[in-house]
């Protein structure tokens, strides 16, 4: 049973998401009990392949209330938690002209904190602008038909 706790929708506006990795994170106890309260924000955090491991920054953890005066910064980088094949089809697909890992959503599995990280393309303004036409298109579509149906009634 999956608890979301934060989304990325910048990251499906922003980027055309190819794949999706699902990764644990090293994080400290008061930083778990943030996360639980639902305390965190992904707004401009991304992710990195750096010496074999994968290190996430700007991820911004709200310290926690009741915690000392050691509670650890908010933006510190963390690291994920990733099998070692998975962290080298990482490294080859960074390395591709174009292609970053972004953050989509932070969620609990059981009692442990989770991340789904999306290997994402950058769009285009022009890609932008389709996709906020063909949901206009769509909406306008479906608000024709149910017009006609509630008329026919």
């Amino acid at each position: 049973m999956e608890k979301v706790v934060a989304t990325n929708k910048k990251a499906y506006y922003d980027y055309f998401i190819e794949e999706a990795y699902e990764a644990g994170i090293s994080l400290e106890g008061s930083e778990v009990k943030s996360l639980r309260e639902g305390k965190v924000s992904l707004k401009d955090s991304y992710a990195q392949v750096k010496l074999g491991e994968v290190f996430i920054y700007n991820m911004h953890i709200s310290p926690f209330e009741k915690g000392s005066a050691f509670n650890p910064q908010p933006k510190r980088v963390r690291k994920l938690l990733l099998h070692k094949y998975e962290i080298k089809k990482l490294i080859g697909k960074t390395k591709e002209k174009g292609y970053t890992l972004v953050p989509l959503k932070v969620y609990f599995k059981g009692k442990v904190a989770k991340i789904e990280l999306g290997l994402a393309k950058g769009k285009k303004l022009y890609d932008k602008r389709r996709k906020i036409a063909e949901k206009t298109a769509q909406r306008e579509l479906e608000r024709t038909l149910k017009e006609r149906t509630l008329s026919k009634k």
